[in-house]
């Protein structure tokens, strides 16, 4: 791959889904790139990008946008933010929806894992929850949807207990059980498009996306997970990703590394 198609793709990039494509990526792209040649019909990367920049064509250019981004996920990643959803924000929800349900967003959940981690929690703590889980990605909606992962998969992030209490085997992996997947609804979409209409999320999980993102584009970003948000609801990112400098909409909840809620100005600006 030669620095003037790395150029083009980090333009691609940006444009169509926001990220960012650092120059020390260059042979990592070529390298995911060449399995997406070869499915194209292409005899290299180089042949298949020359064909995309001559004549684009969208479903290539998702297709090496999917390949490019950051597929790294497990379940329960970091731990604390389920453990905070499960044992504090679903009774102090609960309470206040009286027995209601609690509307949950998995935001950028790739294969799948972050939102069925959510499903395991909600369940094991009794609660009533709807779980939206979306993702850029329609390879990566279309792995989440079928819900079935090695016991690698598995193991990283979940104990034998947990594998067996929410898990089945289905030829050489485990797959969520009826009762698990009745909890999410996955849908593909990108965050840089106007939010769908519909209620809002009691709970938003956007965690190691932002970090990934173009500086320009996660202000609007942001700007959209809060007003998909309601005015008492929380936004779980990373544990390491910050807002500081870039919004007013949240402020950070002591003692909880990633955990955001609506800031008073928010507030007065949607009333």
């Amino acid at each position: 791959m030669t620095e003037e198609d790395f150029d083009r793709l980090q333009q691609l990039m940006a444009s169509r889904a926001g990220f960012r494509l650092t120059r020390d990526r260059i042979h990592l792209a070529t390298h995911r790139l060449g399995p997406v040649a070869r499915r194209e019909g292409f005899d290299s990367v180089d042949a298949m990008l020359a064909s995309l920049w001559a004549r684009p064509v969208a479903s290539l250019g998702w297709a090496i946008i999917e390949t490019l981004l950051n597929p790294e996920t497990w379940f329960r990643r970091d731990r604390a933010p389920f453990d905070t959803f499960a044992r504090e924000l679903l009774p102090a929800i609960g309470r206040v929806r009286e027995g209601g349900r609690v509307r949950v967003w998995s935001a950028g959940c790739g294969s799948g894992q972050e939102a069925w981690s959510l499903a395991m929690a909600a369940g094991d703590a009794g609660a009533n929850v709807e779980i939206c889980a979306t993702d850029l990605s329609q390879r990566a909606i279309e792995r989440a949807q079928a819900g079935a992962y090695t016991t690698f998969e598995i193991q990283r992030g979940l104990s034998a207990h947990t594998m067996l209490r929410w898990f089945e085997p289905a030829d050489e992996q485990w797959a969520v059980k009826p009762e698990l997947r009745d909890r999410v609804a996955f849908s593909r979409a990108n965050l840089l498009d106007e939010p769908a209409a519909g209620p809002r999320f009691d709970v938003i999980f956007c965690r190691h996306v932002l970090s990934d993102m173009e500086p320009a584009r996660r202000g609007g970003v942001i700007e959209a997970l809060e007003r998909k948000l309601v005015d008492d609801g929380c936004l779980f990112l990373g544990v390491d990703e910050r807002l500081d400098g870039e919004t007013v909409a949240f402020r950070p909840v002591s003692g909880r590394r990633g955990l955001f809620v609506k800031a008073p100005s928010a507030l007065s600006r949607a009333a």
